[in-house]
């Protein structure tokens, strides 16, 4: 995953990895994300592909123990994750993944069917200030 805060408080990530890719980058990234103090929103328009790259358990700790580590921040801070999957059945499918992702992350994963949608989606969480759902 690598982070594009550049349009800050919404957050692009690309959930893509190629082999040899360095994770520290991408949690020194997230991390200046929540240092900064302010909500935000992140999204991505690259859904994870199983083919992409199986993590290892080392990786998977790893990242369950930062996740651990930063859960009060990423709870107070990040509204969503908003996923944009233009197919209907792929966003069905990954409903029951946002069930297990939003009890690991602690905030929620939505899907939305356009980049407009999700944009429009990100903006309303920003503006109602309104705890994420947990």
């Amino acid at each position: 995953m690598s982070m594009n805060s550049s349009n800050f408080p919404l957050v692009w990530m690309n959930l893509s990895q190629k082999p040899g890719h360095d994770h520290q980058r991408d949690f020194d990234e997230f991390e200046a994300n929540l240092r900064r103090g302010e909500p935000f929103v992140i999204l991505s328009d690259t859904a994870p592909d199983d083919d992409d790259h199986e993590h290892t358990p080392e990786e998977k700790k790893r990242t369950a123990l930062w996740m651990k580590k930063h859960k009060v921040e990423l709870r107070r801070l990040v509204r969503a994750m908003i996923l944009i999957e233009p197919n209907s059945a792929k966003r069905l499918g990954l409903k029951a993944f946002a069930v297990v992702f939003a009890k690991f992350w602690g905030y929620p994963l939505l899907l939305a069917s356009s980049r407009e949608q999700a944009i429009e989606m990100a903006t309303e969480l920003l503006s109602t200030g309104a705890p994420q759902s947990r």
